[in-house]
């Protein structure tokens, strides 16, 4: 039986652990010990830090692998490129992983593709801060150039605020650096893309629902998105431009985008992996496809091709929501209330004895939903009936 190694273990994991799964492999979790589901949904799990290339490629040699993913991630995109390209498997590069998982490195790519993305500096000192405020456009937004889930991201409207947010960002990160760069004020889009042997085949701009707090982080997305045609077609080619830029190859690529007040279409980051909040699922439903399904099936080398190409060619609305606690606490019990077949998904992962928090960022989720409508509009309201029925009752 051929051997899939899946990186990490965590519940954003176990959609394609199932996947492959379904489709005949041995499933190989990767991650570090903990009391992860995905460590009981594989047949197997590799301890170890999938933060490390070299330690994640000796495994996969030792467990003699066939092929090697992850999905909703950024963790363990470079040690995928590396493991993948020294094993000779199907996946991103080395050098494109590394590309799409460093925030300056990126942009700098983005430069030299003619990809259109705010400007920015690299910040290694508190004089190198001040010059940044100096030169940019009021206000900044600085970021950690290697974390995920929006953690160490802040907009700074003061030289004070960048300051302190320089502080949070450096105690954050591994880098001795991290970047300043011009906030474009606009809404949040994104798309989801998949390229295979240099063929893209398909890009899916999306909607993003977003908490806004120290910077704005994605609590949900929808699909279609809602734009002209000439703005959909200036996404899907802002969205081709940086792909090529990074240089991904066979992988799923998550996108993140900002359509500014004036119109203008800005790259903010993509990654060679699939997106979180339930953008798997949102591919999923709007194209009719099992997304998770093409995602085992490249790794392994097999064509993904022959299972997108035979979508039933309709196209689906649909939209999710992160589920949010309504104040901090150790939960004592917890429902919500969701019946119908427009439910295609619904998860609660916080449980009695749980401490909870008011949302910040997406570790502060306490589940999941999404759901299918006529319209985006319908499926919100759906969402907004679901959300009103989650109860939770608190310890004293």
């Amino acid at each position: 039986m051929k051997k899939l190694m899946i990186l990490g273990a965590t519940y954003t994991q176990v959609p394609l652990i199932r996947a492959a799964k379904r489709l005949g492999y041995h499933t190989i979790v990767a991650g570090i010990k903990g009391d992860y589901p995905g460590i009981a949904e594989a047949d197997e799990a590799c301890f170890v830090d999938i933060r490390d290339p070299h330690a994640v490629l000796n495994a996969a040699k030792q467990l003699e692998i066939d092929g090697i993913a992850t999905c909703c991630m950024d963790m363990p995109v470079r040690a995928l490129g590396y493991t993948a390209e020294q094993m000779g498997l199907v996946g991103l590069t080395e050098h494109a992983a590394l590309l799409s998982n460093q925030k300056l490195a990126m942009k700098e790519a983005f430069v030299q593709g003619g990809v259109k993305s705010p400007l920015f500096r690299k910040v290694s000192s508190e004089e190198e801060l001040r010059s940044a405020w100096d030169t940019l456009p009021h206000p900044v937004i600085l970021k950690a150039v290697d974390l995920q889930a929006s953690r160490g991201i802040y907009v700074c409207h003061s030289l004070e605020e960048l300051s302190e947010a320089y502080c949070g960002a450096m105690a954050l990160t591994r880098e001795s650096f991290c970047i300043v760069e011009q906030f474009v004020k606009g809404i949040d889009i994104g798309a989801q893309a998949f390229v295979y042997q240099g063929e893209i085949l398909f890009i899916l701009p999306h909607n993003d629902e977003v908490f806004t707090g120290s910077a704005n982080k994605p609590i949900g997305h929808s699909s279609p998105l809602k734009a002209t045609p000439e703005m959909m077609e200036e996404v899907k080619h802002q969205c081709e431009l940086a792909i090529r830029a990074i240089g991904l190859n066979n992988c799923a690529v998550n996108i993140d985008l900002i359509r500014a007040d004036d119109g203008q279409i800005y790259m903010i980051e993509l990654t060679g992996r699939a997106g979180a909040t339930c953008l798997p699922e949102l591919v999923s439903l709007y194209y009719g496809v099992d997304y998770y399904a093409m995602i085992a099936e490249m790794a392994m080398g097999e064509d993904p091709r022959i299972r997108f190409n035979a979508r039933p060619g309709t196209e689906t609305p649909n939209a999710s929501r992160f589920l949010m606690a309504p104040k901090n606490g150790i939960v004592k019990s917890i429902s919500c209330e969701a019946q119908g077949d427009d439910v295609a998904l619904l998860d609660l992962y916080a449980k009695p004895g749980d401490e909870v928090h008011v949302f910040e960022d997406g570790k502060d989720r306490i589940g999941q939903v999404v759901v299918t409508g006529e319209s985006v509009e319908a499926c919100f309201a759906r969402l907004d009936e679901i959300g009103a029925s989650l109860k939770i009752e608190y310890r004293d």
